[in-house]
C-alpha cells in the first residue's frame, strides 16, 4: 500500500483526500489508453490485442517508447502477481513476432518509425493498485526491462501513477560484451576530455534517484525513469549536448549553455538543450538535471 497522503486545502482548512481503487480494471485502461503519451511516455498502438498462437490470449495495450522500444501494458484493478507472469508471456510472444509489431507500426505511425523499432530492450508495464514485496523481488530476478506502476484515484478529479519499482533488461549490446570479456584486449586508448566528462555525466545522471535506466540508441543515450528525462548526444569536439524535460519557459536561458529547443529537430527528446563544455558545466547543470527527473 502506498503511503502517499493527499491533502485539500481549499477554504482554509485541511482535508485528506482519502484514495481509491477504480471500480473497474477497464477504467484505469481506458484512462492510460487516452492519455498514454502524458501519462506513461509512450505512444498508444493497440487495444485489446489478439495474439495468434495455441494458448491465444489479448495484449491489454501495446505501444512503443520514446526511444521507439515496443511496450506491453498489462492493467489489474487491485494486487495481482498474476499481472507479471501474463505480461512476460505476451513480451516473449511480441519477440518472436517481430514483423506483426512492425506492421502495426507502420500501419499506425508509418514506415520510417518502423525502421527505428528498437529490439535490444523491449518493456513490460504492469499497472495495478498495487504490489507486494514478492512481486518486486520477482521482477529483478528476470532479465527483461519491466516496470511495475501503482495507481490511486483521489476523488473524482485526480489519479496518481508511482513507479514501485524499474527494471533495465539485458540488451543485446550487454550480452555481446560479456562475450568477449575473456578474449585479450586492444591496447587503451587515450581518453579526451569530451569523453571524460560523458563518463561523469552518465553518473550523475544515473545517480539522480533508484529506478534510473540507460537506453543506448545509435544516435543519443537516453536516462528514463518511466519516461526520459535526459538524452545524451555523442561527445563533440568541444562540448556535450543534453536535452532536458524541463519546461524552457520556467528556467533561466543563459547563451552558451542552455537553448530552448521548442520545435527544433534534434535527437532524442526534450525540449531544454544544456551545453558542457567543463566539468564546472555539469555542476551548475544539476538544478536542472534535478527538475527534469522529477518532471518524469
Amino acid at each position: 500500500m502506498s503511503d502517499l497522503k493527499l491533502f485539500n486545502t481549499a477554504g482554509g482548512g485541511v482535508v485528506e483526500v482519502a484514495p481509491r481503487l477504480a471500480e473497474a480494471e477497464a477504467d484505469v485502461q481506458g484512462l492510460i489508453e487516452a492519455h498514454m503519451e502524458t501519462m506513461l511516455g509512450v505512444t498508444f498502438l493497440a487495444s485489446e490485442y489478439v495474439i495468434d498462437c495455441v494458448d491465444g490470449g489479448r495484449i491489454d495495450s501495446l505501444g512503443i517508447d520514446e526511444n521507439g522500444a515496443p511496450v506491453v501494458i498489462e492493467y489489474k484493478r487491485g494486487t495481482n502477481a498474476g499481472v507479471i507472469h501474463q505480461g512476460l508471456y505476451y513480451l516473449a510472444w511480441l519477440t518472436r513476432h517481430r514483423s506483426v509489431f512492425h506492421a502495426l507500426v507502420r500501419d499506425r505511425l508509418g514506415a520510417p518509425a518502423a525502421a527505428q523499432v528498437l529490439w535490444s530492450a523491449p518493456r513490460l508495464i504492469c499497472v495495478a493498485g498495487d504490489f507486494t514485496r514478492y512481486d518486486v523481488h520477482a521482477v529483478r530476478e528476470h532479465r527483461r526491462s519491466i516496470d511495475l506502476v501503482r495507481y490511486r484515484y483521489f476523488g473524482d478529479d485526480h489519479v496518481g501513477l508511482e513507479t514501485v519499482a524499474s527494471v533495465t533488461g539485458k540488451t543485446e549490446a550487454g550480452r555481446r560484451s560479456r562475450r568477449r570479456a575473456g578474449t585479450p584486449q586492444a591496447p587503451q586508448r587515450k581518453v579526451g576530455a569530451m569523453e571524460e566528462l560523458a563518463e561523469g555525466l552518465g553518473e550523475t545522471l544515473l545517480g539522480l534517484g533508484d529506478g534510473v535506466s540507460r537506453v543506448q540508441r545509435k544516435q543519443y543515450a537516453a536516462y528514463r525513469r518511466l519516461r526520459n528525462f535526459a538524452c545524451v548526444v555523442p561527445p563533440q569536439q568541444t562540448k556535450l549536448l543534453v536535452y532536458l524535460k524541463a519546461d524552457p519557459a520556467k528556467v533561466d536561458i543563459v547563451p552558451g549553455f542552455t537553448r530552448d529547443v521548442t520545435g527544433l529537430g534534434h535527437h532524442g527528446t526534450g525540449d531544454l538543450e544544456v551545453q558542457l563544455r567543463t566539468e564546472r558545466d555539469l555542476g551548475r547543470a544539476q538544478d536542472l538535471f534535478r527538475l527534469s527527473y522529477a518532471a518524469a
